[in-house]
């Protein structure tokens, strides 16, 4: 009976020491799982925003070597003013990326938008603030009624879309008449959008605090959902790993603003509308579906989602991301002419949400990666702006980093859809 039960008490300590957690602590389990899944995603063809951080990162190191003011305070709080108006549309871009479509019109909407503000505040008297609501209200006009012709009459988006480019680019010119530009009022609302800044550090520290935790706020209301009904959700540590990462970013980032002028307004804007957004496509079943029709129209439809809401609000969101992006570009300049909304304008936005990692096979991607996007766009164009490289090499190496971005999308489809079958 001793000797039974020595073996028993053996064996529990075997057993206690088997299940013991490993040397380093919680966090470090936490951190051992998060590798184990980031590689299981690799292996699968999920690469996320890796490659992108890589090419933003090599971008800022080949321009700070040839020239040392490329990571400047000044510049880089010029590059994050600069990235905004770009960035907007793109993100719009984005949601059409997600359903499998193109809009084209971005542009065009984009001009159309500043046009018409321009005309109503500074030709016609109206107050700015109504002028503003008027000409984005515009955007989202339009880029409804393509929507709706899109979804009903079933011809592909990038067609109906390269109408529009058309059409809103003639209505522009309309609009302007013969005037040619049109220069706003530099302490008017507009111009302020992108020429205010919270110059106090403590404000500025504080804003950007604010990020970091309300993203916790929202992980923590994500998992606790997702845990109620028994699918997958991320532990407290790891929310946690995540959020101290975006938090020590943040502070960098307002440590180095703070250096020059502070917090730009645009940049705080920017940041909030894409967040904002980012939740609308994560958090609500409208987002739900935007994938859902991204990943199948005919399989979305049988599982009674109404394909032409989606399809036509996803276009008016675009269209109303072209006209804010629009405002802010016209702000930048504080003026307004028949070149807003240029053909260069459309093929950046284009390029930084793919770029940025949005898939362009529909179904992947997030607003976060527009950001991204555009960020190596712009850098790219301020490294060649300050190293005096012609503008040529520019297109070329942005041409190229594109095609690198759907090369790899096309890649990583084809190893997630071997993963599947295996």
């Amino acid at each position: 009976m001793k000797e039974h039960r020595k073996r028993a008490d053996d064996t529990d300590a075997a057993v206690a020491t088997t299940r013991r957690p490993p040397p380093g602590g919680k966090t470090a389990r936490v951190v051992a799982g998060w590798a184990t899944a980031a590689r299981r995603r690799f292996g699968a063809g999920d690469l996320g925003p890796l490659p992108v951080i890589l090419v933003l990162a090599a971008v800022w190191t080949v321009f700070q070597l040839l020239n040392r003011n490329f990571l400047s305070p000044r510049n880089l709080s010029n590059l994050s003013v600069d990235i905004v108006g770009t960035g907007l549309i793109a993100v719009g871009i984005v949601f059409v990326l997600l359903i499998g479509e193109l809009d084209l019109s971005v542009g065009s909407i984009s001009g159309l938008a500043a046009a018409l503000f321009a005309v109503l505040n500074v030709h016609n008297g109206m107050p700015e603030w109504l002028a503003l609501i008027l000409a984005v209200l515009s955007g989202t006009a339009a880029g409804a009624i393509q929507g709706f012709s899109f979804a009903r009459t079933r011809v592909p988006a990038f067609v109906v879309t390269l109408a529009g480019l058309l059409i809103w680019n003639g209505v522009m010119l309309l609009v302007l008449r013969t005037t040619g530009s049109i220069d706003l009022d530099e302490n008017g609302l507009v111009a302020q959008l992108t020429n205010y800044y919270f110059d106090n550090d403590g404000v500025t520290y504080g804003l950007v605090a604010l990020g970091p935790g309300l993203l916790f706020l929202v992980s923590c209301r994500d998992r606790r959902r997702r845990r109620a009904v028994g699918l997958p959700h991320r532990s407290l540590g790891e929310i946690g790993i995540r959020n101290g990462a975006v938090a020590v970013v943040a502070l960098a980032a307002a440590y180095v603003l703070n250096r020059f002028h502070g917090l730009p307004l645009a940049l705080l804007l920017f940041i909030v509308i894409t967040g904002g957004l980012d939740v609308l496509l994560h958090s609500t079943h409208f987002g739900r579906e935007i994938y859902a029709v991204g990943g199948g129209t005919e399989a979305a439809r049988r599982a009674s989602i109404s394909v032409v809401r989606v399809q036509t609000a996803v276009l008016a969101i675009s269209g109303t991301m072209a006209a804010i992006g629009g405002l802010f570009l016209a702000s930048r300049i504080t003026s307004v002419s028949q070149n807003s909304g240029s053909s260069v304008l459309l093929l950046n936005a284009i390029a930084a949400a793919v770029i940025g990692g949005t898939s362009l096979f529909g179904g992947r991607g997030s607003t976060w990666s527009a950001v991204l996007g555009v960020l190596i766009i712009q850098s790219i164009s301020s490294g060649m702006a300050i190293t005096d490289t012609p503008i040529a090499v520019q297109f070329v190496i942005i041409g190229g980093v594109l095609f690198a971005a759907t090369v790899i999308d096309a890649l990583s489809r084809r190893a997630q859809e071997a993963h599947r079958r295996a």
